[in-house]
């Protein structure tokens, strides 16, 4: 059999498969856009575009693919100007026949002629649909863009735009600042200078991004980012990490830290499923004493005033002052690079006791070539090499940081203290580790 057969043959079987598990699930829609596919879900999902992938690698010329890799940027711009001026709203409250592009442009300020050709550019792949010459309408796709605000009310406080849009936030941070630093990465790497990532070099500013992004003057910018991050976060369910560790083992009054806790959403679910330990959250001044304790108190004030919940300022690049049975850490390794990763690890060891575990929550890369005698053993996952390398590509733009191999993991315990004693498949992997 030829393996344009054995490709097709391949898809049939995954589509077959997907299709009765979406059958079972119901249709998506823009609520349940950052929810995370059921394991055979993702699998089938991932054999599809696996097979697909090699099968289009096999019947198009070179020239065809590598043209269109290398022009990617034109889908990025267009989708940061349809994501900015509120294109699939405006259209969305035209109705189903769709709008006009003069129409589009009057009501954004701009050529309509030259809407459409980016409309256009993106209908052909699959985001928005021509309903009739120069109608475009929403599709599946372009649906998920939606805001979940009127345009009136978006002209009247831009600011809070993305508060309820949390994917288009996550666009409009790809397609933005992420967008702009990419086209530095050649020189980054060739030539970092005195600059850590390549944001810092678009910027040209060595802050790191996190308080780039709280800075007064990128108010906007920072709002959109906190909704973009709190999408990605609730992507991946506090549950899932809660089970990823046998929690329920600990002795009442042991201290669990969450480091780099945002405003602890999965500290939160730990709280709620096991009471009787005592847990507590490490970040920055502004999330400890802003972000954190609103959430809270919106959310399970109880927790607070019990006193089984506890914010402490800390910088994880310096020794922690608390002796934990638990730290965890839900993709904090990944935002930096293997410098500061030694530091936060080294912060946690300073002060753990012979029993304790550090749970680390991170995204583990694969090796795409044949098993090696040395990689035999690392653990198998079912993530999409697509999505990991683009989530690795994220991090060194953004931050210098990375996406690991299951041997980095390794090496970064042994220089620390800690040896990494199991992993668990999950949305994202649970890495224990134990002092040595």
């Amino acid at each position: 059999m030829s393996s344009l057969k054995t490709f097709a043959q391949q898809i049939l079987a995954s589509v077959e498969a997907l299709e009765a598990i979406r059958a079972q699930a119901g249709p998506a829609s823009a609520n349940s856009v950052f929810r995370m596919p059921e394991p055979e879900e993702e699998r089938a999902t991932d054999e599809i575009m696996a097979a697909a992938t090699s099968l289009l690698s096999e019947v198009r010329s070179p020239m065809d693919l590598l043209v269109e890799t290398c022009t990617g940027q034109y889908t990025t711009a267009c989708m940061c100007f349809v994501n900015e001026y509120d294109i699939a709203d405006i259209i969305n409250e035209a109705g189903p026949k769709g709008l006009h592009i003069k129409l589009i442009g009057e009501k954004i300020g701009a050529d309509g002629n030259k809407v459409g050709r980016i409309l256009r550019y993106l209908a052909v792949r699959r985001i928005f649909a021509e309903l009739e010459p120069n109608v475009f309408g929403n599709n599946k796709n372009s649906s998920f863009l939606l805001k979940g605000k009127s345009v009136k009310e978006m002209l009247a406080d831009p600011l809070a735009k993305y508060d309820e849009g949390q994917f288009a936030a996550a666009v409009g941070i790809f397609a933005d600042e992420a967008f702009r630093a990419s086209t530095f990465i050649p020189q980054f790497i060739k030539d970092p200078g005195e600059y850590s990532s390549p944001f810092n070099m678009a910027i040209k500013d060595n802050t790191d991004m996190f308080s780039w992004f709280n800075k007064p003057e990128n108010a906007a910018r920072g709002r959109r980012f906190a909704a973009g991050w709190k999408g990605f976060g609730n992507m991946l369910p506090a549950e899932d990490m809660v089970a990823a560790f046998d929690f329920k083992a600990l002795k009442p009054g042991s201290t669990v830290v969450d480091v780099g806790s945002n405003v602890g959403i999965v500290t939160m679910h730990l709280a709620k499923t096991f009471p009787d330990l005592h847990y507590v959250m490490q970040d920055l001044e502004w999330v400890i004493k802003e972000e954190a304790p609103k959430y809270w108190q919106e959310k399970f004030p109880e927790a607070l005033t019990d006193g089984r919940v506890e914010f402490q300022v800390h910088d994880f690049n310096k020794t922690n002052p608390v002796v934990a049975d638990v730290y965890f850490m839900r993709q904090i390794l990944h935002d930096w690079p293997d410098d500061v990763a030694l530091r936060i690890l080294k912060g946690v060891r300073a002060t753990a006791k012979p029993t304790t575990k550090l749970l680390v929550f991170d995204m583990i890369v694969p090796h795409l070539c044949a098993p090696t005698p040395e990689s035999a053993d690392a653990p198998k996952f079912n993530y999409s090499p697509e999505m990991l390398t683009m989530g690795d590509m994220h991090m060194m733009t953004m931050q210098g940081g990375c996406e690991r191999t299951h041997e980095q993991f390794v090496e970064l315990g042994n220089a620390t203290g800690w040896k990494l004693e199991s992993v668990k498949p999950g949305p994202l992997a649970a890495l224990v580790y134990t002092p040595v």
